[in-house]
């Protein structure tokens, strides 16, 4: 009889070390998608710093490159071959790529619909030849980076 009793005691004890064993593996599982999420969040974190820095960087060097572009629209016509403008248009294709690379892209100003959400309006002006609420002087040039506005483009529409 007490062989009986040691065996059904024995299979007692399996069964609570089979249903132990069940928690440990679900809680590993559980850790293991726990540490899984985690590391997602953490390298999305990462991510998201990366972006930010590189968004308040080209928020700073953009200004630049606009008053650069706006010298280069005042050189006169005659000097355009010049060796030294050829030079300085070199520089801004090298300023073009590496905001390319970037995925800066000019917000469309003259001849455009205005939107709050892409342009700031400086003043409203009458003007015969554009319809109303169409930009008709771009003051300031503005920039998206994938597709999200960084700097907004300064304007003067019609009205």
């Amino acid at each position: 009889m007490s062989e009986e009793k040691t065996i059904e005691q024995l299979q007692e004890e399996l069964i609570q070390c089979e249903k132990q064993a069940q928690e440990h593996l679900a809680g590993w599982q559980r850790a293991r998608a726990d540490y899984s999420n985690l590391k997602k969040e953490q390298e999305k974190r990462l991510q998201d710093l990366v972006e930010f820095q590189n968004a308040a960087t080209l928020a700073e060097l953009l200004p630049v490159y606009s008053h650069f572009k706006l010298a280069l629209s005042h050189i006169p016509e005659a000097s355009q071959k010049e060796a030294w403008v050829v030079g300085i248009k070199q520089i801004q294709k090298l300023f073009q790529d590496f905001f390319r690379k970037y995925s800066v892209e000019d917000i469309k100003t003259v001849g455009e619909k205005f939107d709050p959400n892409f342009h700031e309006a400086l003043t409203h002006e009458d003007q015969e030849s554009y319809e109303s609420d169409v930009i008709f002087e771009e003051v300031q040039p503005g920039y998206l980076v994938d597709g999200k506005v960084l700097l907004p483009a300064k304007v003067k529409v019609a009205k």
